[in-house]
C-alpha cells in the first residue's frame, strides 16, 4: 500500500495552527494576528478567509506567511508588520517612525471637535507631537474650512504625517513642520485650537512595558520624563500665547494622571478646565481654555 498523503496547509488549518502558536506565547489577539497576517499574505479580506476556507495554500503562500509570522513572534506589532492602522475610520500609513495610533486618542479628536462646534465655519487648529498625524488629519476631514498646523520634533515622523495628508486628500489645509514645540512657529501666531498626544510614561516606566512597544514604538514619542509630566508642563507653560482669547488646549494623558494634569491647567491660569474620558472609562484628556 502506498503512504497516505499529507494533509495539505488549507487556509482553515494554517489559521489553527498560526493562532494555537500565538496563544501559546501570549499573544492576547492571538487569533485576530493569525488572520490578519495570513489576509496579507494572500492579498485576501477576512471574509475571504472563511468563505476559502478548505483552499490550500502554495509553497510561496506559507513561506510569505512564515516570514510574516515570525516577526510577529519576534514582537513586532502588527500594525508596523502591515504598514498600516486605522484612526477615527480612516487608513493611516505607519511604521516605525512613529507612534501606533491608539483608540484612546480618538477622545483627543472628540474633544477637538466638541470645542470647536461653535466655530465650525472657520479656525486654526495646532497638533504638537504629530506623529502619524493621525489626530491633524482626522480632524482636517471634519473642519475642511479649518487651516490645521501639524508638528512634530521627529524629522521622520513629519515625513510621514505629511505623506498621510496627501494621502488623506487634506494637504491642501494641513501643514506639516519640523521641530521643538512651539519653537517654529512665528511669534504672532495664534490658533484657536491646540492638541496634543505628548510623551507621558515615566521614564522609569519604559522597561515595564510590553515588548512590542519598549522595543519597538520610538522612545521619543513615549517618554515623558522622571514623573511623565515634563512635556505636558512646558506646553502648560509655552500654549497660552499661541492661543486666541477664550482658545482650547486639549491633551492626551496617561491613565492616573488627569487629576494632577488637570491641576496644572488651574495653575497655568486656564479656565474651563475638564476631564473626557475613553470607552474604558479611563479619565484620557484633559483640556481647558485660555482666559479671555
Amino acid at each position: 500500500m502506498s503512504d497516505p498523503q499529507p494533509e495539505p496547509w488549507s487556509i482553515k488549518r494554517v489559521l489553527a495552527w498560526a493562532s494555537d502558536d500565538f496563544r501559546r506565547r501570549g499573544n492576547k489577539s492571538a487569533r485576530l494576528d493569525a488572520e490578519l497576517l495570513l489576509c496579507e499574505a494572500l492579498g485576501f479580506d477576512r471574509i475571504k478567509l472563511i468563505v476559502e476556507a478548505e483552499r490550500p495554500l502554495a509553497e510561496a503562500e506559507l513561506g510569505r506567511y512564515r516570514e510574516l509570522i515570525k516577526r510577529r513572534r519576534n514582537g513586532e506589532p502588527i500594525a508596523y508588520i502591515l504598514g498600516r492602522r486605522e484612526f477615527f475610520a480612516l487608513p493611516f500609513r505607519v511604521d516605525r517612525r512613529v507612534l501606533i495610533p491608539r483608540p484612546d486618542t480618538e477622545v483627543l479628536v472628540e474633544t477637538a471637535l466638541n470645542g470647536s462646534r461653535a466655530r465650525h465655519l472657520y479656525g486654526r487648529m495646532l497638533d504638537l507631537c504629530t506623529g502619524s498625524g493621525c489626530v491633524a488629519i482626522a480632524f482636517a476631514k471634519e473642519r475642511p474650512t479649518w487651516r490645521v498646523t501639524a508638528l512634530d520634533l521627529s524629522t521622520d515622523a513629519a515625513s510621514l504625517a505629511r505623506e498621510n495628508a496627501r494621502r488623506a486628500g487634506v494637504a491642501h489645509h494641513v501643514s506639516v513642520l519640523e521641530g521643538d514645540l512651539f519653537a517654529p512657529l512665528p511669534k504672532a501666531a495664534q490658533f484657536e485650537l491646540i492638541t496634543a498626544n505628548p510623551p507621558y510614561i515615566p521614564s522609569g516606566d519604559i522597561a515595564g512595558l510590553d515588548v512590542d512597544v519598549r522595543d519597538f514604538e520610538p522612545r521619543l514619542a513615549l517618554d515623558g520624563g522622571a514623573d511623565g509630566l515634563a512635556i505636558i508642563r512646558r506646553l502648560l507653560q509655552e500654549a497660552p500665547p499661541y492661543l486666541t482669547p477664550g482658545g482650547l488646549l486639549a491633551l492626551e494623558v496617561g491613565f492616573d494622571q488627569a487629576p494632577a494634569v488637570a491641576a496644572l491647567f488651574q495653575e497655568a491660569g486656564f479656565v474651563e478646565v475638564s476631564r473626557a474620558k475613553d470607552l474604558a472609562g479611563i479619565e484620557r484628556v484633559v483640556s481647558g481654555q485660555r482666559s479671555a
